[in-house]
């Protein structure tokens, strides 16, 4: 910025405006200006912080998920351990369940419920 002579005010020098001619500025401009700067500086602040906490709220969110992941795998391998017992199970059951059994094998059955069945 330079001063014009008797002017008394400021003028704006726009570099590569062909044509144009630097204006005086008011002292009101001026301050209209340093406002409108203040109030962009607050402006791009808030945004700053907005942009902020909405990352370490992502980044918290990111931390539960991946505990809460890690929970649900833990589970699925304890359930698939269980189902493995089980199936296991079942299956020595059924080689030696008199009621599964075709009937050609099984000798004799006794009278009462059978071991397999529930009391």
């Amino acid at each position: 910025m330079s001063q014009g002579p008797g002017a008394g005010g400021v003028l704006h020098a726009h570099a590569g405006a062909p044509g144009h001619q630097p204006s005086p500025q008011s002292p009101e401009d001026n301050d209209r200006k340093v406002r409108r700067r203040e109030k962009n500086r607050v402006a791009a602040q808030r945004s700053r912080k907005k942009q902020t906490q909405k990352a370490d709220k992502l980044h918290e969110e990111h931390e539960n998920l991946e505990q809460e992941n890690s929970a649900l795998r833990r589970e699925i391998g304890v359930l698939t351990e269980e189902r493995q017992r089980l199936n296991e199970a079942l299956q020595e059951h059924e080689r030696r369940c008199p009621l599964l059994l075709p009937l050609s094998f099984v000798p004799t059955l006794r009278p009462g419920p059978a071991s397999c069945l529930p009391r």
